[in-house]
């Protein structure tokens, strides 16, 4: 019998929006709809063959491997995923694969621009005030005219431009490897680090997490913003220093943040940003769509299949023979 885990279920989706079935009946699935603690992790997860991880929802490393003796193979969504230890994943014999992105690349920027217009509208919070029975309590920024500042104009910050530019927005850009060229090609000016956050209107960041990411944003930088500013941010929660960030919204010293990631997800119930009203809370949504996950959760089962028959696809990380 092949034991295989689906974790993070958190909408309980994973078992309508694929063929199971079609795995065989020597093969048992069972589904997780609820983060698994790090601690007990090992526990919970050791009788299993197969992990089948949303993405980085539950870090993978070393420590962790070595306590799943029965582990042979990973499918994790989308195309990386650096809280996975490929190096400790590979000497333990485990194959590594990934699926298609699916609607990332589209369903991520949709959604900046809701928390964009959401936090310069104050929309979360008198939808709010509304189902308390009160009426219109504040004052809203437009969107044109105003700067937009991207913090990274790769794949994902480059389709911003052009809806930026159906608002009637200038649009600003920088990150530590962008050029005067491909900021044009993409219909941005280049600026410095520090002209973006004087300059903008609205920020949003679209970087990878890296080392060189981690804390790119803190206290000096919010200090550079106009106090009528917005941060938004659906990439990863560590870019930004959440303690800065923080004390930034409590003093007013910027008006807002719309945020969909944050340093520790799920967020825990009792957080200061839960407190805040000068912020909007999204649940990381960035890539939750009906069509990104029926990739994901085909692409695990053809995965499964494809390791079982011997020829695995969209592979990672492999053993050595």
């Amino acid at each position: 019998m092949i034991r295989i885990a689906v974790l993070d279920d958190y909408q309980q989706v994973a078992r309508r929006m694929a063929d199971w079935d079609s795995l065989g009946e020597d093969c048992k699935v069972d589904f997780f709809h609820e983060n698994i603690p790090a601690e007990s992790a090992g526990d919970v997860l050791g009788p299993y063959d197969v992990l089948c991880l949303m993405r980085e929802r539950l870090p993978m490393p070393r420590a962790l491997i070595e306590r799943l003796p029965n582990l042979k193979l990973i499918i994790f969504t989308g195309a990386r995923l650096l809280t996975l230890d490929m190096a400790a994943a590979t000497g333990r014999g485990i194959t590594v694969c990934h699926t298609h992105p699916g609607e990332s690349a589209h369903a991520t920027p949709e959604l900046a621009w809701g928390l964009i217009i959401a936090a310069a509208r104050h929309i979360g919070e008198e939808h709010r005030r509304m189902r308390e029975g009160r009426w219109q309590e504040t004052l809203g920024m437009t969107l044109h005219d105003k700067t937009l500042g991207i913090v990274g104009l790769g794949k994902l910050g480059g389709r911003m431009v052009p809806i930026a530019k159906a608002f009637g927005m200038k649009v600003i850009a920088w990150s530590e490897n962008l050029t005067e060229e491909r900021a044009r090609e993409a219909g941005a000016t280049l600026v410095t680090k520090s002209e973006l956050f004087a300059r903008s209107d609205v920020i949003t960041v679209h970087l990878v997490l890296s080392e060189r990411t981690r804390g790119l944003i803190g206290a000096s930088e919010l200090a550079q913003m106009k106090p009528t500013g917005i941060l938004v941010n659906t990439s990863r929660g560590p870019i930004v220093d959440e303690a800065a960030l923080i004390g930034a919204l409590r003093s007013r010293q910027i008006a807002g943040a719309g945020l969909d990631v944050y340093d520790v997800e799920p967020l825990p119930v009792v957080h200061p940003l839960r407190e805040l009203d000068n912020v909007t809370l999204t649940p990381h949504l960035g890539y939750v769509t009906e069509g990104a996950y029926r990739h994901f959760f085909h692409d695990m089962v053809e995965g499964i299949a494809a390791w079982r028959a011997g020829a695995p696809v969209r592979v990672v990380a492999a053993p050595a023979n």
